[in-house]
């Protein structure tokens, strides 16, 4: 699920470079057609499903020759992942949008890859309750969750605390002055990772970091008090678990996606490839500084999101979506995404214990606030 983004073609790289393990049997994408119809041709799917239902013809057409069936909708994503032939699911869909089909995969007892951290932000105990009701393996898929799982492997000991690391992204050391003039252009310009335009702007702002505490919350049983964060410029530590003799694992590596990626595919064995490898010589130095969440506030809005439960995370995703967009269309300010985002949290009233139809009501609701606000932003 989301072929064509940045999640997705690394994936299919990975399967590409694997064709004795790996088939796949189904694409999704939302709008970029020329990217779908070129990855159906080559990987010669199932099936595939363009979300956006103007595009339905184009990509039917480009696909007739070929024995490839071609569905439309969101409707169609939520029910193509429960295909007899499918294994394993990746979840590499954006946003709020990945809930709905990840929910009816883990129904179908598909394993998931999971990509997409909003799902567990959005409705992590009704995800991880049906993930143990119907015994399906989450294996992460994000860098830092991935390195944690890693670190767990094997270990029987409970542990002590997890150790998220942090690029800083583009603003780190950055003060309050300069951060009122930032661009999205600026923003986008992420100095590690090579990621998609949504996740991008939330590295800038920490708040996917704070959705990252979230998922690692729900993926491994932890408190909010069990998670520390920590900026790492390097990006060479992708995370580290501490056990409560004191001990402290770490998983390392170049920051490259497919190494997660294709540790989630090929679990609990590793894939020899022809990726670059880490070198101590190469990197002589890893720091390490304490996030500033004074000057990055969203980090602090998500911890408290995840302390209050129930359908706070919902919310602040929702917000979330909602003021990332209308920065990367100019229409609000870089320091104004944390202030849209609290002020919305505080206007949606409490739910203990969601349902799946009432997270779809909570973000409705969460998105018309948020987006009351955008309206009324000055620049």
């Amino acid at each position: 699920m989301g072929s064509t983004g940045s999640i997705g073609t690394q994936a299919l790289d990975v399967i590409s470079n694997n064709p004795d393990l790996f088939q796949v049997e189904v694409l999704t994408a939302n709008n970029r057609v020329d990217l779908l119809i070129d990855q159906a041709k080559k990987f010669e799917p199932n099936a595939v499903v363009i979300a956006n239902t103007a595009n339905y013809q184009l990509v039917k057409d480009a696909l007739s020759h070929l024995d490839i069936k071609v569905y439309t909708g969101n409707d169609a994503i939520a029910q193509i992942v429960q295909m007899d032939s499918i294994d394993m699911v990746l979840t590499a869909m954006v946003g709020y949008s990945g809930l709905e089909p990840t929910v009816n995969a883990i129904k179908a007892k598909k394993a998931i890859a999971l990509a997409n951290k909003e799902t567990l932000v959005v409705a992590g105990e009704l995800v991880m309750g049906l993930a143990n009701e119907y015994r399906t393996p989450i294996i992460p898929v994000d860098s830092e969750h991935s390195a944690v799982f890693q670190c767990l492997v094997g270990e029987p000991s409970p542990v002590d605390k997890v150790i998220l690391t942090a690029s800083g992204g583009p603003f780190r050391g950055y003060n309050k002055t300069q951060l009122e003039s930032v661009t999205r252009a600026d923003a986008l310009n992420h100095p590690n990772w090579c990621m998609g335009a949504k996740i991008t702007i939330d590295s800038a702002t920490l708040m996917n970091k704070g959705f990252e505490v979230i998922e690692a919350g729900w993926l491994f049983g932890l408190s909010p008090e069990q998670i520390e964060v920590v900026v790492h410029p390097q990006s060479i530590i992708h995370s580290m678990v501490q056990f409560e003799d004191g001990s402290v694992k770490a998983q390392l590596g170049l920051p490259d996606m497919r190494l997660p990626i294709q540790y989630a595919f090929s679990f609990p064995h590793r894939i020899k490839n022809d990726f670059q490898k880490f070198s101590f010589a190469n990197h002589p130095n890893l720091t390490f500084e304490q996030p500033n969440t004074e000057l990055f506030p969203c980090l602090s809005l998500a911890w408290e999101a995840m302390a209050a439960g129930g359908n706070t995370p919902c919310v602040l995703n929702a917000a979330n979506e909602v003021v990332v967009d209308a920065f990367l269309n100019d229409r609000i300010r870089f320091v104004q995404i944390p202030q849209i985002i609290e002020q919305t949290l505080g206007r949606v009233s409490y739910q203990a214990k969601p349902s799946l139809s009432d997270y779809k009501e909570i973000d409705a609701e969460a998105r018309a606030i948020a987006l009351e606000y955008v309206n009324n932003a000055t620049l």
